[in-house]
């Protein structure tokens, strides 16, 4: 049985989804925090598990029968990386065969801008560390992110990020939850290492051309200044810290940690995973 956590998120239900094509959903547990959340997931015959990432004991009970676990990264920001080592250490004790991670890939994670990332690294060292069967997908930026950095308004307003001309391997969450879920479906884990990226990184540049071809109106791309926009963010009211966290993101990418390409996301899709300008064109609705 293949226990995913944070199976209600967006990429949890990917994950299930993709495994449901290939597995018969008695054998596909999925951990939530509420069951009443979970309705959709039940009503398809996948087992629910109730417990969260700060409860060893429920975790614990959830891995009853759990030959391998995947573990999607946890959005509490100052307690994760106590959480997944809680996952692990649950996994550990009741004896389950395998442990995923959705982690990030980074050119070089000792110098990364966001500090965000750090957390991902050191549940990787976990992981190592317990001498589980594991699996790490080391995810790019999704696409699917690209609406939330330029604003829904862009076709009107252009793009202005403080990225300069760095670029990213985007890759779209469907495309990557695919290929997780064929490789929590594939044969023994050797420690590996998956770096899910697109098989081209494109600039914010790139990214306002394609929006021109495909909505046959002009969309320009000016570089900004870090601290100008910073500022400006926090004008309209955005919360320090999100703010500084956006930064971070563009800061990497404009330092080239986001443009490194692997094959692995097409070799586990088993085709191409899709282009800037096909999620684009289903992102934005063009």
């Amino acid at each position: 049985m293949i226990l995913v956590t944070g199976a209600t998120g967006q990429l949890g239900k990917t994950v299930i989804h993709q495994l449901l094509k290939n597995a018969p959903a008695d054998n596909i547990a999925a951990l939530v925090r509420d069951e009443t959340k979970a309705a959709d997931l039940k009503d398809l015959g996948i087992n629910i598990r109730v417990g969260h990432y700060d409860d060893s004991v429920l975790l614990e009970q959830a891995m009853q029968g759990v030959e391998r676990v995947l573990l999607i990264a946890g959005t509490n920001e100052d307690r994760r990386v106590q959480q997944h080592q809680n996952v692990v250490n649950a996994a550990k004790k009741v004896g389950v065969q395998g442990i995923a991670y959705t982690s990030r890939t980074l050119k070089d994670a000792s110098n990364t801008a966001n500090k965000l990332m750090l957390g991902h690294f050191q549940t990787e060292d976990a992981i190592k560390d317990s001498g589980l069967s594991h699996a790490i997908f080391r995810n790019v930026l999704y696409m699917d992110t690209i609406s939330n950095f330029v604003g829904e308004k862009v076709l009107e307003t252009g793009i202005s990020l403080p990225a300069g001309q760095g670029q990213v391997a985007f890759a779209l969450r469907s495309d990557m939850g695919e290929a997780i879920a064929n490789a929590l479906l594939a044969g023994a884990w050797n420690q590996t290492i998956y770096k899910l990226t697109g098989s081209k990184a494109y600039s914010f540049e790139d990214v306002a051309a394609a929006l021109t071809k495909l909505s046959n109106r002009e969309v320009k791309y000016t570089p900004a200044d870090p601290a100008a926009f910073a500022a400006k963010m926090l004008e309209r009211g955005v919360p320090e810290i999100v703010a500084g966290r956006v930064v971070g993101f563009m800061t990497d990418i404009k330092n080239g940690q986001e443009d490194e390409i692997s094959p692995d996301l097409e070799q586990l899709l088993g085709r191409k995973p899709a282009t800037l300008e096909q999620g684009l064109k289903m992102l934005f609705k063009l």
